[in-house]
Order: structure tokens, then C-alpha cells, then sequence
């Protein structure tokens, strides 16, 4: 029987989820969400997906923290999952909240009649 990634990415989503509430990191007092995962086919590396209420260079400390945390992550879902080979795991950003946030802003702007500043004047702080 072979093995879906999709479903691999389920199951490691789900799990690195309970994983990341469990380490004890003070860079990670943050919430961390994972939002996705990506498996390869050959299930040989899986990329993972968070989005984090941190900004700037507090949100590169959290992005290091996962980094060094790999490792033990991979060892708990060894424990976890019932695979040959645990894929390799790498941490990405998830901005797609932000984005949205955004969005929703403009929107909400636009509905009630607000003036919507040009992004060079946000970026400058004007």
C-alpha cells in the first residue's frame, strides 16, 4: 500500500501543531500556527507553513528558533507517524493572514467611504 503525501501532510500538520505548543523556547512565547504542509512525493521533505503575530526582527527570531528546533520536532513525529524515513522539515512563512488582513482593511475602507493612502506614503509612514 502506498502512503499519500496529502495525507502525510495532514497527519504532520496535526502533530507539529501539539509539537510547537509543547517547546519551551522563550523565542517562541509567540503564537505559532501552522497553517500547511507540503510533502514531496517521494516524502522525502515536507515544507511547513506558519504564520506568527510577531513582526520584523522579533518574527526572524521566532523563523530561527523553528529552524533549531527541526530536529526535535522530527524526532517527536518519528515517535508519531508510522514511516520508513521522516522527511526533512523546513520551516517557511505564512503570509497569507496578513495579506488578507489587509484586504479586509481596504475593503472595509472602500465600504465606508475612507481615504486609502498610496503604499509609498504607508511604507514612509506618511
Amino acid at each position: 500500500m502506498r502512503i499519500r503525501p496529502e495525507r502525510v501532510a495532514q497527519m504532520m500538520r496535526r502533530e507539529i501543531s501539539a509539537i510547537l505548543g509543547r517547546l519551551r523556547d522563550p523565542r517562541l512565547h509567540t503564537m505559532v500556527s501552522v497553517t500547511d504542509v507540503e510533502v514531496t512525493k517521494d516524502l522525502s521533505s515536507a515544507k511547513v507553513y506558519v504564520s506568527l503575530l510577531e513582526t520584523g526582527e522579533a518574527r526572524d527570531q521566532v523563523l530561527q528558533a523553528l529552524g533549531r528546533a527541526t530536529g526535535f520536532v522530527r524526532h517527536e513525529l518519528a515517535g508519531v507517524l508510522d514511516l520508513r524515513e521522516m522527511p526533512e522539515i523546513h520551516f517557511k512563512l505564512d503570509t497569507s493572514i496578513e495579506h488578507g488582513a489587509r484586504v479586509d482593511e481596504l475593503l472595509r475602507k472602500l465600504e465606508t467611504g475612507e481615504p486609502i493612502p498610496d503604499e509609498d506614503e504607508e511604507d514612509s509612514g506618511a
